[in-house]
């Protein structure tokens, strides 16, 4: 019987989720021989108000990043947990039932708050021990929440954040920088890249990829002064803001060079393959998924906290650029375009020694091969 892998997320960052599909398409391959599903805990005890609360999560890391900031602090240094599970008795008891009913092989959390949940389910003798794994999907600066509770194992997206858990106590061999878990057709089509940028070419022109993310500043003004630019094909993708894609579409018909106006799609690890550069906020998919796609990142806001790290991923290893205003967006990318592509090559060749794009596959492969318990000695009766 295929092992059972019970992969645990939650809808607070676009990151967690995004981390689970990739890593359940991974389990679930056939080559892999495992069979996985995911569960949102949140979501399924309390719907209405974890809805409620991923909104309000949203509201507050867009327009009130400093009070974020500081509660992402608090939680750093509090001991908060695991005396706060008393207030989550519903996800406790959710969380305890799927795991009994299941009998996952092992469970892999991109959240670090399970972790704890999990502990505490297995000492009071509401399930048996499981083997466990954090998935953890921020670089560098990590929240503690993520190594206080037991775990077999974590999964960190590069080794700048290796070694953050070693400096924190970790042991070395319980940390694996084997990447962010992204689609596997990133490194399966390398043929989807964009060509390199050459002097002088007339028909290879540079191609500009803007994310506009809910709550970013002055993005119709970048988006804008990106189409005004008569040297670049433009995508720029709008989320569900109807209105801001209809006024765009305008702007951008009769370009010379193509423009794309989309709206909210699941295609973005596809874009980021087919452009020179990623416009963006320093979100922790969105980050890692264009290291994956080797697709260099000009940052236009970063959410204090845990975004922090994502930026500084960048810049440690000389990777695209911080751009705070739709001017200074537009200087980057002029510089970065300039003199045939110079300062270009030289991202996409830093992104090249750092790039991990078969993370999801290393992760599940690793699992399965060496933390399942084997069938003579199985965890559930």
């Amino acid at each position: 019987m295929k092992p059972r892998i019970m992969i645990l997320t939650a809808g607070f960052g676009e990151g967690h989720n995004a981390a689970a599909h990739h890593l359940n398409a991974a389990f679930n391959l056939g080559a892999v021989r495992a069979s996985a599903r995911t569960f949102d805990v949140f979501a399924l005890t309390t719907p209405r108000l974890n809805a409620f609360l991923s909104r309000g999560y949203i509201k507050l890391i867009n327009h009130a990043p400093n009070v974020w900031s500081a509660f992402y602090a608090w939680l750093d240094r509090s001991n908060i947990f695991p005396g706060a599970l008393s207030l989550m008795p519903r996800e406790c008891r959710t969380l305890a039932e799927l795991i009994l009913r299941e009998k996952p092989s092992a469970i892999c959390a991109t959240y670090p708050v399970y972790a704890f949940m999990v502990e505490r389910l297995v000492q009071q003798g509401r399930i048996p021990a499981v083997p466990f794994y954090n998935i953890v999907t921020d670089s560098i600066s990590i929240n503690s929440l993520w190594w206080r509770a037991h775990c077999k194992a974590w999964f960190v997206p590069n080794v700048d954040s290796a070694e953050v858990l070693h400096d924190a106590g970790i042991r070395p061999e319980s940390v694996r920088a084997y990447g962010f878990p992204t689609p596997a057709y990133i490194p399966e089509h390398p043929e989807l890249a964009p060509p390199a940028l050459r002097p002088a070419s007339t028909a290879n022109a540079p191609r500009v990829l803007y994310i506009i993310n809910s709550g970013t500043r002055g993005a119709e003004l970048t988006a804008q002064l990106l189409l005004k630019e008569t040297d670049w094909e433009i995508t720029c993708t709008v989320g569900r803001d109807h209105a801001l894609r209809q006024r765009l579409e305008k702007l951008a018909q009769g370009r010379q060079r193509p423009a794309r106006i989309l709206g909210w799609t699941d295609q973005i690890p596809h874009l980021l393959l087919t452009h020179h550069v990623v416009i963006s906020k320093a979100g922790g998919a969105t980050t890692q998924e264009a290291i994956a796609a080797r697709c260099p990142m000009i940052v236009n806001q970063i959410v204090p906290g845990q975004e922090e790290g994502n930026y500084e991923l960048l810049r440690r290893h000389g990777i695209g650029a911080l751009a705070e205003t739709p001017e200074a967006v537009v200087t980057a990318c002029r510089k970065a375009f300039g003199a045939g592509g110079a300062v270009w090559h030289t991202w996409r060749n830093a992104l090249e020694r750092i790039s991990q794009p078969e993370a999801a596959a290393l992760i599940a492969d690793h699992v399965l091969r060496e933390f399942i318990a084997p069938p003579s000695a199985p965890v559930f009766p």
